[in-house]
C-alpha cells in the first residue's frame, strides 16, 4: 500500500492538473456544440408511418407505386361537419364548398379538395383536404382547424379528422419530448440524488455528467439522421432522452460509490480515484456493453424505427459509460472530497470507523445476515410468487391498437372520426389503395365491390375535378341521382315533349361530373382508391386487407394492396415478426458477454433465467393494470419487444454491479461470505441506482401516448421489481444455496 502511495504521489503535477482539465474542457465543448441540436430534433424526425415499415411489406410498395399517379407525396386530412339539429340547414353543402376554396389556400395544401358529399342521414358532410405530407403537417391541421372555426356555417360543428388530422395531433402529444420530458426526468432524479447522498454538490455533478451524455449523443444521432443513416420519430427521440439520463446516472452511481469507498482507505484523491476507476471500469463497461449488445440486436428487425432505435439507443449508452468514466471521475478529483460534503468521507482511523460501524448496524447488513440464514426458503418462495405474477403475461393484449386509441387525453381527430363513423362507410377519407395491372382493373373492380368489406371503389383520374373517377357502384349511383333529379324535373315542368329533344339517357351524360375523366395509367398499371365499409384502424379493416389481398391475387398476381388500414396491418406483423426473432438472440449475446465477464458458465445462466422470470412478472401485472385499472384496449406488440430488450438488459446491468464485487469478495472470503459481502456493500447503490432508471423511465408517461405511457410503467415497475426483489433477495439466496459451484468451470468453483 505505502508502495502505491508513493507512486501516485510521485506523478508528475502537470499531469495531474492537465489531464482532468482537458477532460472537463471536451466535455463542456461537447455539450456547447450538442445542446443547441435539442431544439431542432425535429428537423429530422418523420411522420409517415410508411416511412418506418420494411422496405419489402407490400404497404410500403404500394406507397412507391402511388407516387407516380401523383405529383406530390400527400397525406389526406378530413374535414367532417356535423348538424347540431336534426340535419343540416339549407344551404350548408353550398358554404362548405366555399370555406373548401378559401381552405385551398393554405400553405400545405396541395391540388383540389373534394367537393362536399353528404351522408345518407342529411346529419353531417365530409371533404378530403390533400396535404403536402412534406410540409408541416401538424402547423397546417391547426391553421386548418382555426379556419374553421373562424368560418360560421349554420348549425354545424367541424372537424379536423383522417391520417392528417391524427399525425397533427400525435406532434402536438409529442411536443412536450424536447422540453416537458427533459426536464421532468432531471427534477426527479435530482431529488433522488439529493434523498441518497444528502449532499447539495454531489447531485449537480452527477446530473451535469448525464447532460454532457445526452448532449454529445444528440449532436451525433442529429448528423446522422441528418445524413439518413438513421430514422427518428418522437418514440424513438423520447426513448433516448430517458435512456441517456438513466444509464450515464446509474454509471455514475457505481463510480461514486466505489469512489467514495476509497476515500476511507486512501490518504489522497489521486490513489482514490486511480482505484475507484479500477474497480468501476469493468462493470460499467459490461454493464453498458450487454445494453449496447441488447439495443443493437434491433437492426435485425424488420421496422425502420426498430431499427433507428438500436444504434441511436446503443450511441446513448455508449457517452453514458464514455462519460461516467471520464468526465465524472475528473470532476470529482477536481473538486475532491468536498463533493461529499456535508458528510466528508476521511481515510483517518476515526472515519473508517464509523463508516464500517454504520456499515455493519445498517439495513442491508440486515439484509445480508437474513439471506444467510435462510438461503433455500427465500429463493424458492420468490420463484414462486413470480411465477404466479408472471402467469398474468397470457392476459396482455399486445396485438396492436387502433389508431384513434393512441394518443390519451384529448383529440380532434378522433372525435371527428366519431363523427365519420356515425354517418359515412368507416373508410371514408382513408381508402384503401390497390395497385392493378390497367388490363384487369374492370375485374378486379368486380371483386372488390363483391367484398362485403368494400363500399365504393374510384380510380385515380385525369381531366377529373377531384382526381378520381367512380367506378362501378359508386358511378351508378351517381347518375341515378342525376336520372332522378332530371325526371323529377321534366315531371314538375309539365312540358309536353319536344320532337328532337335530348333524350333522359343523354342529359344525364351530359351533366355527369365525371364524364370526360379518364383513368390514370401509368407503366400499364391503375391506382385504385377502395372506401371499406369499417373504420379504418379497426380490426374488421385489417381483416378486410388480408381477405382482399387473398381474393385480388387470383384475378391479378401481381396486385398490390396498401394504404392506411394495410399499413397499421403490416406494421403489427412486422413486429410480431421481430419478437419471435430479437428476444432469442437478446438472450444469447448477454448469456456469452457474462460468461466472459464473469468467467463462469452456470453462473450466467442462473442470471438470465431470473431477469427472464422477473421479466415475465412485470408483464404479467401490467396485463393485469392495463386491463382491470386503466382500461387500455390492448397494446403496441413494440411495447413487448422494448420492454423486453429494456428489462433484460439493464436488469443484467443490476447482476453484473452485483456479481462482479461478489466474484471479487469471493477471491479473499470464499463464495458462502463472499455473496453476503458483496450483497451489503452494493445494495445501497444498486438500489438507489434502480429507483433513478425507474423514475427516468416513469417520465416518459408525461407524454400522452399510449405506447410510452404503457412502455413507461412495465420498465419502471420490472426495473423497480429487478432491483428491490431479484437482486436483493433471488440472487444472493440462491447463490448462497448453490455454493461456490455456481463459479464452474472456473477455479473459483473449489473455494467455498
Amino acid at each position: 500500500m505505502e508502495k502505491r502511495h508513493k507512486t501516485v504521489n510521485t506523478a508528475p503535477k502537470w499531469a495531474r492538473i492537465l489531464i482532468p482539465l482537458v477532460l472537463i474542457t471536451a466535455w463542456i465543448g461537447a455539450m456547447g456544440v450538442g445542446g443547441p441540436y435539442f431544439g431542432r430534433i425535429d428537423e429530422v424526425s418523420e411522420v409517415d408511418l410508411t416511412a418506418f415499415l420494411p422496405k419489402s411489406a407490400e404497404a410500403t410498395r404500394v406507397n412507391e407505386e402511388s407516387k407516380k399517379f401523383r405529383s406530390e407525396k400527400l397525406l389526406p386530412a378530413v374535414i367532417v361537419y356535423e348538424a347540431q339539429g336534426d340535419q343540416l340547414a339549407p344551404g350548408t353543402e353550398q358554404a362548405i364548398n366555399a370555406l373548401s376554396k378559401k381552405l385551398a389556400n393554405i400553405d400545405g395544401i396541395e391540388g383540389v379538395l373534394s367537393p362536399a358529399i353528404i351522408s345518407e342521414d342529411k346529419k353531417a358532410a365530409l371533404v378530403t383536404v390533400p396535404i403536402n405530407s412534406g410540409a408541416e403537417i401538424s402547423e397546417v391541421v391547426k391553421e386548418t382547424r382555426a379556419t374553421i372555426a373562424d368560418a360560421y356555417i349554420s348549425q354545424t360543428k367541424g372537424y379536423v379528422t383522417g391520417p392528417a388530422g391524427f399525425a397533427g395531433d400525435l406532434n402536438v402529444a409529442f411536443s412536450g419530448i424536447d422540453g416537458v420530458l427533459l426536464l421532468v426526468a432531471l427534477a426527479v432524479v435530482f431529488v433522488i440524488l439529493i434523498i441518497v447522498y444528502r449532499s447539495p454538490v454531489l447531485p449537480i455533478l452527477v446530473l451535469i455528467t448525464s447532460l454532457s451524455a445526452l448532449s454529445a449523443s444528440i449532436a451525433i444521432v442529429w448528423n446522422l439522421a441528418n445524413v439518413g443513416l438513421v430514422e427518428l420519430n418522437g418514440q424513438v427521440q423520447g426513448i433516448l432522452f430517458i435512456l441517456v439520463i438513466g444509464a450515464a446516472t446509474d454509471y455514475s452511481l457505481l463510480y461514486v460509490s466505489r469512489y467514495r469507498e476509497e476515500l476511507y482507505v486512501h490518504g489522497n484523491k489521486l490513489a482514490s480515484t486511480l482505484a475507484a476507476w479500477k474497480g468501476s471500469v469493468e462493470p460499467i463497461l459490461a454493464s453498458g456493453g450487454t445494453v449496447i449488445v441488447g439495443l443493437l440486436c434491433l437492426l435485425l428487425s424488420d421496422l425502420a424505427s426498430n431499427k433507428a432505435l438500436g444504434p441511436v439507443g446503443a450511441i446513448g449508452v455508449g457517452m453514458s459509460v464514455i462519460a461516467a468514466l471520464t468526465f465524472l471521475p475528473a470532476m470529482l478529483y477536481t473538486v475532491g472530497r468536498v463533493s461529499f460534503w456535508p458528510i466528508v468521507p476521511h481515510a483517518d482511523n476515526v472515519a473508517r470507523k464509523a463508516h464500517r460501524i454504520k456499515l455493519e448496524n445498517g439495513f442491508w447488513h440486515r439484509v445480508g445476515v437474513w439471506v444467510a440464514a435462510r438461503p433455500r426458503p427465500i429463493w424458492i418462495v420468490t420463484v414462486v410468487v413470480l411465477l404466479v405474477s408472471a402467469f398474468g403475461m397470457t392476459q396482455l393484449r399486445a396485438d396492436g391498437v387502433a389508431q384513434s386509441d393512441l394518443i390519451l387525453g384529448k383529440s380532434e381527430a378522433r372525435d371527428g372520426q366519431a363523427v365519420v363513423d356515425a354517418h359515412f362507410p368507416g373508410g371514408s377519407g382513408s381508402p384503401a389503395l390497390v395497385v392493378v395491372d390497367a388490363a384487369k382493373s374492370a375485374q378486379v373492380v368486380a371483386t372488390l365491390e363483391s367484398d362485403r368489406g368494400v363500399d365504393s371503389v374510384s380510380t385515380v383520374a385525369s381531366d377529373s375535378p377531384s382526381g378520381l373517377k367512380p367506378l362501378g357502384r359508386a358511378e351508378a349511383e351517381i347518375k341515378n341521382t342525376i336520372e332522378s333529379s332530371i325526371e323529377a324535373s321534366i315531371a314538375s315542368s309539365g312540358m309536353p315533349a319536344v320532337p328532337g329533344a335530348p333524350t333522359v339517357q343523354q342529359l344525364v351524360d351530359k351533366a355527369y361530373p365525371f364524364a370526360n375523366a379518364k383513368a390514370k395509367v401509368v407503366e400499364g398499371r391503375e391506382l385504385l382508391q377502395v372506401t371499406l365499409t369499417d373504420t379504418p384502424d379497426s380490426q374488421a379493416a385489417k381483416d378486410s386487407i388480408v381477405r382482399l389481398r387473398q381474393s385480388l391475387r387470383v384475378v391479378d398476381s401481381s396486385v398490390l394492396v396498401g394504404g392506411t388500414t394495410a399499413v397499421q396491418y403490416d406494421t403489427n406483423q412486422a413486429s410480431i415478426r421481430d419478437r419471435a426473432i430479437i428476444i432469442p438472440t437478446v438472450l444469447f449475446a448477454i448469456t456469452v458477454i457474462l460468461m466472459v465477464l464473469l468467467r463462469s458458465v452456470l453462473a450466467p445462466i442462473l442470471l438470465l433465467l431470473t431477469t427472464v422470470i422477473s421479466f415475465g412478472a412485470s408483464l404479467g401485472i401490467a396485463a393485469f393494470l392495463f386491463n382491470n385499472v386503466w382500461g387500455f384496449p390492448g397494446a403496441d406488440p413494440s411495447v413487448v419487444l422494448y420492454a423486453f430488450v429494456f428489462l433484460v438488459a439493464l436488469g443484467i446491468d443490476y447482476n453484473i454491479f452485483l456479481m462482479t464485487r461478489v466474484r471479487e469478495e469471493s477471491l479473499k472470503l470464499g463464495t458462502q461470505a463472499g455473496v453476503i459481502k458483496g450483497l451489503v456493500v452494493t445494495g445501497g447503490v444498486i438500489t438507489s441506482a434502480g429507483i433513478v432508471l425507474a423514475a427516468t423511465f416513469a417520465a416518459l408517461a408525461v407524454i400522452p401516448i399510449m405506447f410510452l405511457a404503457q412502455l413507461a410503467f412495465v420498465v419502471a415497475f420490472g426495473v423497480l421489481l429487478d432491483t428491490v426483489i431479484v437482486r436483493s433477495l433471488l440472487v444472493p439466496a440462491l447463490i448462497r444455496d448453490i455454493g461456490s459451484i455456481v463459479w464452474w468451470p472456473s477455479k473459483l468453483r473449489h473455494k467455498e
